[in-house]
């Protein structure tokens, strides 16, 4: 059959978008909504730090666990681009690599109720290994799904609420999980309960997805080639001047970000690190999130996700300076300013490089994006509990506070607007 002109191709897959947006929009919302909440009791820098504190004792071990957690997303998203780039469906892999994601968080809750020991120790830190493994790959074939159904004026609206649905749920559970779960050791190990609810979660959310979401063929394909050859031609990509300038952007941004799982530690050191302080600051970074989400959203839709992004910064480094010199409820507002600049930087960053060069390069952009924050944020948590355990929290501040400010500086000077640029 004779291919369509190019043009007449795009209008066809732009029919299509808008014919099934409905549906598509309501299943990527609800997989959205439910994977919002379980994952974010995962990786919410509260639960999981403290509970590798308790295990081990050790600031040292909850940088690594944080760091295999991230290191194993590490090299996955450039093999997913690779796989996904010259798919004309591409569900079916973002399927099964989701459907391995929620088989490790279910394997977190079995381990923490039948081991104990070395033996729940290594079961755990190679959970995190695998976990961030299948959660590098999904992230690139999620967006790159997203990218195909939902037109790019509605993504903001849609993240943002997704992102406070999900966020509020998740953020009620934090609180119910550390004031009830943890504290109260229900089912004989609160970890593991909450564990076991963020795999029922998560896995609602993937079948509603499967169930409801209808895939277009790819307006436009890579031709399949060899890895080795593929990335061979990263180049090409970098010789756009903002996405370029963005991956620098991105990698003082996840520096700073390295100290995330710590700052529980650190105000645990001031007030007393317990189940109720657990559950009250993961109640407030959560919640600062989700609401925010909406706000972001709207932001980044109508001026675009360059000012999201430099405002989620911004509203970081204000939670840093609470963190240093605020006491008592400034600690709490400290993890709700963090919380905003987390949400936004995430949404911002997932939608920005979607927008940075040729739609059928949208895979190796996301992959290339992923593996900068991954590399940093698998060798940085490793480091940062070296330090803490040896000089204390000082060093990490001061490294956060920098790479902050250095991220700030080339957002602002070195990357344009890309719907005003293009």
């Amino acid at each position: 059959m004779e291919a369509l002109p190019e043009d007449d191709v795009w209008e066809r897959h732009h029919a299509f978008m808008a014919t099934n947006l409905k549906r598509n929009y309501r299943a990527t919302l609800i997989h959205g909504v439910f994977g919002m909440t379980g994952f974010r009791l995962i990786y919410a820098p509260t639960i999981i730090p403290a509970y590798l504190y308790l295990l081990t004792g050790s600031a040292a071990a909850v940088g690594l666990g944080t760091a295999l957690l991230q290191l194993g997303g590490t090299v996955s998203p450039i093999l997913s681009g690779a796989r996904v780039e010259s798919r004309k469906r591409i569900m079916p892999y973002a399927i099964g690599v989701g459907s391995m994601m929620r088989v490790m968080i279910l394997i977190l809750a079995v381990a923490a109720w039948t081991l104990d020991g070395s033996a729940l120790l290594a079961v755990t830190l190679l959970s995190f290994l695998l976990l961030g493994f299948f959660s590098g790959a999904q992230r690139v074939a999620f967006q790159m799904l997203m990218a195909k159904v939902i037109p790019i004026a509605r993504r903001g609206r849609l993240q943002g609420v997704r992102n406070m649905l999900g966020g509020l749920i998740a953020a009620g559970l934090a609180w119910v999980a550390g004031h009830y779960f943890i504290e109260q050791t229900w089912l004989g190990n609160g970890y593991a309960t909450t564990f076991l609810l963020a795999f029922v979660l998560t896995s609602i959310g993937l079948v509603a997805l499967r169930m409801g979401l209808t895939e277009p063929d790819a307006p436009s394909l890579r031709p399949e080639m060899p890895l080795r050859q593929r990335l061979k031609q990263f180049g090409e990509l970098l010789q756009h001047r903002d996405f370029r300038a963005f991956l620098f952007v991105h990698g003082f941004a996840s520096i700073s970000r390295v100290g995330l799982p710590f700052w529980t530690l650190y105000v645990g050191d001031r007030l007393g690190l317990d189940g109720r302080l657990i559950g009250s600051l993961s109640l407030a970074f959560l919640t600062a999130d989700t609401l925010s989400n909406l706000a972001w959203g709207a932001i980044g839709d109508r001026y675009g996700f360059r000012l999201v992004y430099l405002g989620s910064l911004a509203s970081s480094l204000t939670g840093l300076a609470l963190l240093v010199f605020g006491d008592g409820w400034l600690l709490h507002l400290a993890f709700v300013a963090l919380g905003i600049g987390s949400s936004g930087w995430m949404m911002a960053a997932l939608t920005l490089v979607l927008e940075f060069g040729a739609h059928e390069d949208i895979p190796m952009r996301l992959a290339l994006l992923t593996t900068v924050e991954g590399a940093v944020s698998s060798v940085g948590p490793v480091l940062a509990g070296v330090a803490i355990a040896a000089m204390g929290y000082p060093p990490l501040i001061a490294v956060s506070v920098a790479a902050l400010l250095a991220s700030l500086a080339l957002m602002q000077f070195k990357v344009r607007e890309p719907r005003s640029s293009s």
